[in-house]
């Protein structure tokens, strides 16, 4: 930890932190949120007693904690908020797809999933007018040859005649779109297997996990999962006739053919909107097989994604409440035209809440999402991880496991009692974070190292 770039203030809380006697405390306390940079204040107790004769076990009081409260992980999953906790929420996304792609015994789901016929597809939004790019030819049409980290990538050529309002209201119904697309891509394989379209689900169920990425140029677009199975999901057989051709036909046509019509509003002409030109379907193969696509590469891929948002595009990570916030925030020429845009379209459409949605560029939809059927929750996993880090300190306590016949009885009061970090506090809980995934790296290494040998 450098303390050279640090401001007088910062640097002066640094020292009072760790010549606080609770120091230690704290640390531990700050390592178990993983080196959340906010964590959530709970000031309150828990009692463990003896269900029959009520002795208290243990107890457990925030009194006697650093600054009287216990510090617990806040849970965002945008990078920007808390990167600690981004990590968590892209490893539980990581593995919630891959046990979707391999199977996993543990969560309930065969290996022979593996076997069901599976795409990786993008879909994008249509154009609203040229945007500076770098093409295969590595010549923009502004006749420029950017490099990867131009600023003016993703920007319009013409910002005067780009359709604002268009990809304004394209990224405010993308989820309504993705739904469409999901319905018209069911109908689309009953026609081909000769099924009236209310029987398909009895015969063959598709299932997805996807996730919304923003383009540069501000526009949402969706990377997804697309598996066919049973009807009973993960874990039933499709049909014969089900194959990786049908399920690419038919995800074309229903690209083509999914539209969510938007009435005429005030000054606004009726739309249609339809998916982009530009749609990637790819097969997903087995590990060690040789293909370039592999479960585990989509898997990474998708929960890379699951922690970004309209941020990367110079917009701003919370809501924007006017047009002045925007000269303070100092948001970038073409992300302001866009919020501006869903300001002044709020009055003519105000049941899209686009002022609320404003710093995400009209999007209201979920950023990940999954069908039913498709593998394990978020909530099942983070319920997986409480229940080891409760039976580790049961095990720490010498208490019993609790179970059928618990014979222990749990009492607990907590009230809410702030969030956040003092600024020399932030600066060790950022240190903590990256002692935390270096670890893991390094054992990441290590574990893929070993199964190289093993092979």
């Amino acid at each position: 930890m450098s303390t050279a770039t640090l401001d007088a203030e910062t640097l002066a809380d640094l020292v009072r932190v760790s010549a606080h006697p609770d120091f230690p405390t704290w640390q531990r306390q700050i390592r178990r949120t993983g080196g959340c940079a906010a964590p959530i204040h709970l000031r309150g107790w828990s009692k463990i007693l003896d269900r029959q004769t009520r002795q208290v076990l243990h107890a457990f009081t925030t009194d006697t904690q650093p600054g009287g409260v216990l510090r617990l992980a806040c849970g965002n999953r945008r990078a920007t908020r808390c990167p600690a906790c981004a990590r968590r929420y892209a490893a539980d996304s990581y593995h919630l797809i891959r046990a979707g792609l391999v199977g996993d015994a543990r969560k309930g789901i065969r290996e022979q999933v593996r076997d069901h016929p599976r795409a990786f597809v993008t879909l994008t939004a249509p154009s609203f007018g040229p945007v500076h790019n770098r093409p295969a030819s590595g010549q923009c049409r502004c006749g420029a040859l950017h490099a990867e980290g131009d600023r003016v990538l993703g920007e319009p050529l013409d910002p005067e005649r780009y359709d604002y309002v268009g990809a304004v209201l394209w990224n405010n119904h993308a989820g309504e779109l993705w739904n469409r697309f999901v319905v018209q891509l069911g109908r689309e394989i009953a026609t081909r297997a000769g099924l009236p379209r209310t029987r398909l689900r009895e015969v063959l169920r598709v299932s997805y996990a996807k996730v919304a990425e923003y383009q540069k140029r501000g526009a949402v677009h969706f990377h997804a999962v697309i598996r066919l199975d049973g009807p009973e999901g993960a874990d039933d057989t499709p049909p014969d006739w089900a194959t990786l051709d049908l399920l690419t036909d038919t995800v074309r046509i229903a690209v083509e053919r999914a539209r969510v019509p938007i009435p005429a509003s005030g000054p606004y002409p009726a739309r249609v909107m339809v998916w982009g030109r530009q749609v990637d379907i790819r097969p997903i193969r087995a590990f060690g097989d040789g293909s370039e696509l592999t479960e585990q590469a989509v898997a990474s891929y998708v929960a890379k994604y699951a922690t970004k948002a309209a941020e990367t595009t110079g917009t701003v990570d919370r809501p924007i409440g006017n047009r002045e916030a925007l000269d303070l925030l100092d948001v970038p020429a073409h992300a302001r035209r866009l919020i501006e845009t869903c300001l002044d379209l709020h009055a003519a459409y105000p049941e899209r809440r686009l002022r609320a949605w404003a710093h995400m560029l009209g999007f209201r939809g979920h950023f990940s999402s999954k069908s039913r059927r498709y593998s394990v929750t978020l909530t099942s996993i983070r319920e997986e991880r409480a229940a080891f880090r409760e039976a580790e300190q049961r095990d720490a306590l010498d208490l019993p496991a609790p179970g059928d016949g618990d014979t222990t009885l749990t009492l607990a009061h907590w009230t809410y009692a702030g969030q956040g970090h003092t600024p020399g506090e932030s600066v060790f809980a950022a240190t903590i974070a990256r002692d935390l995934e270096e670890s893991r790296r390094l054992a990441r290494e290590e574990r893929t190292a070993s199964e190289g040998e093993a092979h």
